[in-house]
């Protein structure tokens, strides 16, 4: 289901063509020796910082982190902690990004965790092939942390 969100209105907030630029050049960077597919993210903060990562492979496949993940743990170890947009681009290695990439599940959940569900994910192929989403698109019915009955101020 392809976001109706109007790409004009997305430009005037959000840099979307830097953050794929961004994301590309992290997905250079991807260790993934064991599946062959590379990816990249770039998150952008609230304050308009943005952080990249790529996805890192591990022979015991559960300790593999998402470009997703890293670009998030980047940000909020700096100190960043609300989350304005991510873009997000992967395929097979090699130059060509031949297919859309999305957030999987445990990214969208951790996305939700420093984003609320007006969140941007832009998942892409080139800086002029892309798809805009807002996270609760992605996420319907997300849990987040004000779902918490706690007394604690986020």
């Amino acid at each position: 289901m392809e976001s109706e969100i109007s790409r004009e209105n997305i430009l005037m907030d959000i840099p979307v063509k830097e953050l794929i630029r961004s994301a590309l050049e992290a997905r250079k960077k991807a260790y993934a020796p064991y599946s062959g597919y590379t990816v990249g993210a770039a998150v952008l903060t609230n304050e308009l910082r943005i952080y990249t990562g790529c996805n890192i492979e591990n022979a015991s496949y559960t300790p593999t982190i998402c470009a997703e993940r890293t670009a998030i743990a980047k940000a909020v170890s700096e100190g960043w902690r609300k989350l304005k947009a991510i873009a997000v681009v992967g395929s097979e290695k090699g130059d060509t990004v031949g297919q859309y990439a999305f957030p999987c599940g445990v990214c969208r959940q951790v996305l939700r965790e420093f984003a609320d569900e007006q969140f941007i994910v832009i998942v892409a192929k080139s800086e002029s092939d892309y798809k805009i989403y807002r996270l609760i698109e992605l996420l319907p019915e997300s849990f987040g942390p004000e779902k918490l009955k706690s007394g604690r101020k986020l």
